[in-house]
């Protein structure tokens, strides 16, 4: 007789597998949307560590300066930043100053970061940004997803 109510014991009623179910079900309802919005806070914040001015981005943009006595202009954008010393036309520039090939400079969303010099907000240097998760460039208005070197008013 004992061995009958141990056979029937051990295995789950179908009451308990609903409620375990439903548990891990209310977990994870929970637990998933958190997950999601911590990868757009670490690419944000992978943005902003090559955008801001302690950056890599802005110390290359720095050493150029330091040689080259300005910031490259819009139309040789972040490219210069890459020219082995014999490419360059000035016998100043004592570059790369970025390690890699320009082609791999891309924002954590995939697109190129944008660059401006002199820049439209920052007049004496340069403006950085990258476009954020919706690729647009929303022109610096306040409250878009874009990520900027540079600080709202």
């Amino acid at each position: 007789m004992r061995r009958k109510m141990n056979k029937r014991r051990s295995a789950f009623t179908l009451m308990e597998l609903l409620l375990v179910t439903g548990i891990l079900a209310v977990l994870a309802a929970f637990a998933i949307p958190n997950l999601m919005s911590s990868g757009t806070k670490a690419k944000n914040n992978i943005a902003k560590a090559a955008v801001k001015g302690n950056g890599g981005i802005a110390k290359g943009l720095d050493q150029y300066k330091w040689d080259m006595g300005v910031y490259p202009s819009t139309d040789e954008g972040l490219a210069a930043l890459y020219k082995k010393k014999g490419e360059a036309d000035d016998d100043r520039y004592n570059g790369p100053y970025m390690n890699g090939a320009y082609e791999e400079m891309l924002d954590p969303w995939g697109k190129p970061y944008e660059y401006r010099s002199p820049g439209d907000v920052n007049e004496e240097s340069y403006d950085l940004w990258s476009r954020g998760e919706d690729g647009k460039d929303d022109g610096g208005k306040s409250g878009s997803d874009d990520i900027k070197n540079w600080i709202e008013k």
